[in-house]
């Protein structure tokens, strides 16, 4: 017995043999699948990166955006000789700076956080608005996050990350457009931080011009006022300033139509629907002012004392403001008539919206005397950038889903036909379970014995015994041989448990190489994720790089 029983452990070796030959064959099956894997998930996140990182900027100048007055037909009372002068509007950028997380200046998140925000910035311009080529760009405020409250060096540095981010450097684009700015609440502050820093206003005015001009575009002539400083104190200088402004534009004759720039939009009331485009819920009126010179410390609208004014004496054609950071259209209603109000959306994507925008405006060149109604030759469509917060979640998706494919994916890869073969099998086993009972009880009568052929194969060879016929003289043998059963079941009690002592000794390296191998295969798929990974990486690390340094360089 023992002898047999080590010829059956020299069995089970070379069973062992050939399966790890088997497992070797397997294993380079195994790395053909992931290189195709591989190759696959490199395909993907090179497209997802030149999508995310290009393509996307490109998707408003070539399919859902165009210049209003392109789709202007002649029974609109336009006719087709009329020659527009072309519009960019954007708003609110706030560049981010210390003042916007209460970081330091220069910290590692602070940086970070600031070119990130600044790229995305300058691809919206450069490769949405710019392809539009606009005639003239207006901005309308808060170019800075904490503008007033930045010390002068630090300002200036903002200042000019300002005009790298828009191209005020550039030959040949951007900087040969030309542009016109308004002042919001987040370079100058409202009336009570204005009033108290005067030098903020001064080294506004010298970079970015007066804040209550007026100024010509085709045949439209525009007015742009300090809308932080007219509902202050009107007793003090910065209300007084802007008012006056506003009676000299009132007291000369209207022969053009008017557009009011004003960063802080006009009074609505609580909860004035906002139109299709918002993006968020509406937000009320709030207005504090400071108890001892009740100059106004923050606001969302323009009162509504100051607005009735504001249209009455200008009399506006369209209103054009920004500050809220979402879309709004509303119609108001005045002693000259209805006038639209479009409030827009800020270009950046760190500014709560996450639908950030810009509009485009169309401005006839000359007013026919013959048209039906000059006020409506003004001609806007809003158009939306990327949403950059979901391109990152994208990335950030197909980062878990890279990882889980790589450390997941079948050893064989994924086939239809085999699918649909296990499929059919599971069917065909639940059919014929009746014909599987039958074959068990076939094989109590059989046994098998392995056979090794001349290469190390082994065979199973099922062998069919012999039943043991029943004689009718067996039964008087039933009492006399409960003593021998009982005998020959003590022997083979004996046996059975020689047989599990010595088995037991046989399985116990089976089951340690099993639980090795197990082992292994997980350690080998852990170095394999890693191995793919960094060949996914060293290929779309480099196009990351290059498209995002090539939009940040001068142009």
């Amino acid at each position: 017995r023992f002898y047999r029983l080590l010829g059956s452990t020299s069995d089970h070796q070379i069973f062992l043999g050939r399966a790890s030959r088997e497992r070797d064959s397997d294993a380079l099956n195994d790395m053909k699948h992931h290189h195709k894997l591989t190759v696959a998930l490199c395909l993907i996140w090179a497209s997802s990166i030149l999508y995310g990182e290009m393509f996307a900027f490109w998707v408003p100048s070539l399919f859902t955006c165009s210049w209003p007055h392109h789709h202007l037909l002649k029974s609109d009372g336009v006719e087709s000789d009329v020659k527009f002068t072309k519009v960019a509007i954007v708003t609110d950028p706030q560049l981010m700076d210390k003042t916007s997380f209460r970081l330091s200046s220069k910290t590692l998140a602070l940086e970070v956080a600031q070119f990130y925000t600044d790229v995305n910035m300058r691809r919206s311009f450069f490769q949405s608005v710019l392809p539009f080529k606009p005639d003239v760009v207006l901005f309308l405020g808060d170019y800075f996050d904490g503008g007033p409250f930045l010390p002068e060096e630090e300002w200036y540095e903002s200042l000019s990350r300002f005009k790298h981010v828009f191209g005020m450097n550039s030959q040949g684009q951007a900087g040969d457009v030309p542009t016109f700015y308004i002042s919001g609440n987040h370079d100058i502050g409202y009336s009570r931080v204005a009033s108290h820093k005067l030098d903020v206003i001064s080294r506004y005015e010298k970079a970015f011009g007066s804040r209550n001009r007026r100024f010509m575009i085709g045949s439209t002539e525009f007015i742009s006022i300090d809308a932080q400083a007219i509902d202050g104190n009107p007793q003090k200088e910065l209300a007084l300033e802007v008012w006056k402004f506003v009676q000299n534009v009132s007291s000369d004759a209207k022969s053009h139509p008017r557009v009011l720039l004003t960063h802080i939009p006009l009074y609505r009331p609580d909860q004035t629907p906002c139109g299709p485009h918002r993006a968020s819920s509406v937000i009320d009126q709030r207005l504090w002012r400071h108890f001892k010179d009740q100059e106004v410390m923050y606001q969302n609208y323009i009162t509504a004392e100051s607005s009735k004014k504001l249209l009455e004496l200008i009399k506006p054609t369209l209103v054009l403001s920004g500050h809220d950071h979402d879309q709004c259209t509303l119609t108001h209603k005045s002693e000259a008539g209805s006038v639209t109000e479009h409030t827009l959306g800020t270009i950046s994507w760190q500014q709560g919206n996450l639908y950030p925008s810009f509009m485009l405006l169309s401005v006839p060149n000359a007013i026919h005397q013959n048209s039906s109604d000059q006020d409506n030759m003004l001609h806007t469509q809003l158009c939306f950038l990327p949403r950059q917060l979901f391109i990152y979640i994208w990335y950030l998706s197909l980062f878990v889903v890279t990882l889980l494919a790589l450390l997941l994916w079948p050893n064989h890869g994924v086939s239809f036909l085999n699918n649909a073969a296990d499929t059919i099998s599971n069917v065909m086993k639940l059919s014929f379970l009746s014909d599987v009972t039958k074959e068990k009880n076939e094989d109590e009568n059989c046994e098998y014995e392995m056979v090794w052929d001349a290469e190390g194969s082994m065979h199973l060879v099922k062998k069919v015994l012999q039943a043991p016929v029943k004689r009718q003289s067996d039964k008087s043998h039933v009492e006399r041989g409960n003593a021998v059963m009982r005998s020959a079941a003590r022997k083979n009690d004996i046996e059975n448990v020689m047989d599990s002592n010595v088995g037991a000794g046989v399985s116990d390296p089976l089951m340690r190489s099993a639980s090795k191998s197990r082992t292994k295969l997980v350690i080998q798929r852990v170095i394999r994720t890693i191995m793919m990974s960094i060949v996914i990486a060293a290929f779309n690390v480099p196009i990351y790089m290059m498209l995002l340094f090539k939009d940040w360089v001068e142009k």
